[in-house]
């Protein structure tokens, strides 16, 4: 293929470039000698260039190409236009800071036998990801999902000498595979009718195709569930606190940082290009609404009474995932009650939560990481002070958790905002139960929004400050140079994204502009860079800028006045001990007295069971296990379903050839009947 500067053959030759250096790595395991880490550096050149791929196809025209590949009549289609090229660009510098990362991740883990399958794992999953979202026509669709699956999977039980390990990669694959067969069922329904061959599974042969409203509910909820599996919501999300505590941080990062997007695209390709916006119901925008706040509530909830860091992480990411399904729900709601302003509104605060929650929660994954190898433990209850030995990690681990906590002027704050304004244009709405719904959906935001800074508030405070809480860890380091430039990478898209708001909203309407031929409007942009008008000043605007002014201005003066003012000379003293001689870590509150006030306030969410010690007990602990009603409500029928029908299928295998005869003569004799039956 001859090279141009097109974004869609910059975008071919990085998944090449991807495909070659895990190649590499598996002819390098070979050596032992050869430093097989380094590879992971011009991976992270590949993000770079396919970063810059999707910023230029932001501006670019539709890009298509026909590769004489595949089945014969069914060639590949690629296709790049603006939901691709936004997607790319998120990849692109996601996966920069995350490769960056891993080169000193892994220089010094020697836990793993085999670096170079996992390194060629690494890669085939970047260009996995990268083929489901240049892909054109529903067949290279599930070939790049089903590639990205199987090498996500093999990522998960990179240490699949445990067993707890292989059995979350089970689950997983499962749940994968189960999402797979509900998405072929719906590239089913939505292909082209009416061709001589197949070429009606390519995309552009499937917009606009005419099909009854019960086609198009069954195409938009069979994408629904197939996608809601791999992106964790409620209540399909039970891989997803298992997967991500046993795989090595690195790929929890690129698991809850890119491919939950990649899920998050396919529903919003699905939805609002293929079925079109002009055809989608508010009711189905409701349904997705409520699947949205029942998402993000438990989400929340249940990441507030993990010890486990990675676990808590891992159910934070179905809070976030729960946030921009809510933003996806008020979008269709919109355009289906005849809005199309608040429903851009809320496509743009999901495409941007989808962003901002790659940044900060891979910053999150790769600080967890950092300090399982300064500490080598998970737990938060023998945390501990990781501020004195940790400092450049503790704070970049800040940005992260100040801005998944909304907290302006960073990023977390202003999609969350958006999000927002669009439940507040509940007054447009005509009826009682669409106003109900969405008033609703804006004080459920609300309160996940408490709920998650509480939660990280209990992070940091028990990670990071205070003394440690165990002195049997070994000697804490800070993380190597990678790590911390790969933190810093997402930490700078954090900061971004938060002080140029109006410049990130500008680029994300290009995307809706071209889904559904709409915008904000001039009236959003007349402010300029500054300042952020959602739909109109008189409404809301905020400006980031103004922002951090303020405060900084405020901390300054504070600081004088008291400095010159009231108390010049400074005092040190020791803190106050509460009139304890010593102060110990066991004055210290830990992960499970912080979330009691929310077990015992949202106790119906939890299935508790209390241990109590004994008068007989020479070491009383008082415990508390959480369980998730989804296993004993949805999973565990059907497992004890599936054991009592195998078992009766089990009761055919008799070992005998004679019985296996019969039930063969037996089969041919009913086949035979139906044959000739009228």
């Amino acid at each position: 293929m001859p090279f141009s500067s097109s974004p869609l053959d910059l975008s071919i030759l990085t998944v090449l470039f991807w495909f070659f250096i895990g190649l590499t790595a598996l002819a390098g395991s070979r050596f032992p000698r050869f430093p097989l880490y380094l590879l992971f550096l011009p991976g992270g050149l590949g993000g770079l260039f396919i970063a810059f791929s999707g910023l230029s196809g932001l501006n670019s025209h539709v890009e298509t190409l026909i590769l004489p590949l595949g089945l014969p009549g069914l060639p590949f289609h690629l296709r790049q236009d603006a939901l691709t090229s936004g997607f790319l660009l998120m990849l692109g510098v996601v996966s920069f800071g995350i490769s960056l990362f891993s080169a000193g991740y892994f220089k010094n883990d020697h836990d793993h036998s085999s670096p170079g399958f996992l390194i060629f794992c690494y890669h085939l999953f970047l260009g996995s990801m990268a083929m489901v979202l240049l892909s054109g026509d529903g067949y290279l669709f599930l070939l790049s999902w089903e590639a990205m699956a199987m090498a996500s999977y093999f990522l998960v039980i990179t240490d699949h000498q445990e067993p707890q390990v292989r059995q979350a990669g089970f689950l997983y694959l499962l749940l994968a595979h189960i999402g797979t067969l509900a998405l072929f069922l719906t590239f089913g329904i939505l292909s082209a009718k009416g061709t001589a061959d197949f070429s009606g599974y390519a995309f552009d042969r499937m917009q606009g195709q005419p099909h009854s409203s019960l086609a198009l509910a069954g195409a938009f909820f069979l994408a629904f569930i197939g996608f809601g599996a791999k992106a964790g919501i409620f209540p399909l999300h039970v891989w997803l606190p298992e997967a991500h505590p046993v795989a090595p941080s690195p790929i929890s990062a690129l698991l809850s940082g890119m491919m939950l997007k990649i899920a998050l695209y396919g529903m919003v390709r699905i939805w609002f290009d293929l079925i079109g916006v002009t055809r989608l119901s508010w009711h189905w925008g409701a349904i997705v609404l409520i699947v949205g706040m029942l998402t993000a509530l438990f989400g929340i909830l249940f990441a507030l009474t993990q010890n486990n860091l990675k676990r808590l992480l891992a159910y934070s990411s179905i809070d976030n995932i729960g946030i921009i399904i809510m933003g996806l729900g008020l979008s269709i709601l919109f355009f289906g009650t005849g809005h199309p302003i608040p429903g851009v509104l809320g496509l743009i605060a999901a495409l941007y939560h989808s962003l901002n929650h790659a940044l900060f929660k891979g910053i999150l994954f790769l600080g967890a990481g950092s300090i399982l190898h300064a500490t080598g433990e998970k737990n938060l209850n023998r945390m501990g002070g990781l501020i004195r030995s940790m400092p450049q990690t503790a704070l970049l681990f800040l940005v992260a958790v100040l801005s998944i906590s909304a907290i302006p002027p960073l990023n977390g704050f202003v999609s969350e905002w958006l999000t927002f304004q669009t439940a507040l244009s509940v007054p447009l709405l005509q009826t009682g139960g669409e106003r109900s719904l969405v008033a609703l959906s804006a004080a459920v935001l609300a309160l996940v929004s408490a709920l998650t800074a509480m939660c990280f508030v209990k992070v940091y405070g028990i990670g990071f400050l205070g003394v440690p809480r165990s002195h049997t860890l070994p000697e804490r380091h800070e993380a190597t140079f990678f790590e911390r430039a790969g933190m810093m990478w997402l930490a700078a898209g954090c900061l971004i994204l938060g002080l140029f708001p109006a410049t990130a909203v500008g680029k994300i309407e290009t995307i809706t502009r071209s889904l559904t031929g709409m915008d904000l409007g001039e009236v959003a942009h007349g402010a300029g860079w500054l300042w952020l008008v959602p739909q109109s000043a008189r409404r809301a605007s905020y400006s980031p800028f103004v922002f951090l002014v303020v405060i900084v201005g405020a901390t300054v003066f504070t600081y004088l006045a008291i400095r010159l003012l009231f108390n010049p000379r400074i005092r040190r003293a020791p803190s106050w001990n509460c009139g304890y001689p010593v102060r110990t870590a066991r004055m210290q509150d830990t992960a499970d007295s912080f979330s009691q006030p929310i077990r015992h306030f949202f106790s119906p969410a939890y299935r508790m069971k209390r241990h109590l010690p004994t008068p007989t007990d020479e070491h009383p602990v008082f415990m508390v296990e959480i369980d998730d009603h989804s296993w004993f409500w949805f999973y565990q029928p059907v497992r004890k379903s599936v054991e009592v029908l195998s078992s009766l299928v089990g009761k055919l295998q008799t070992g005998r050839i004679s019985v296996y005869l019969t039930y063969s003569f037996l089969t041919l004799l009913f086949l035979l009947f139906l044959v000739k039956s009228p």
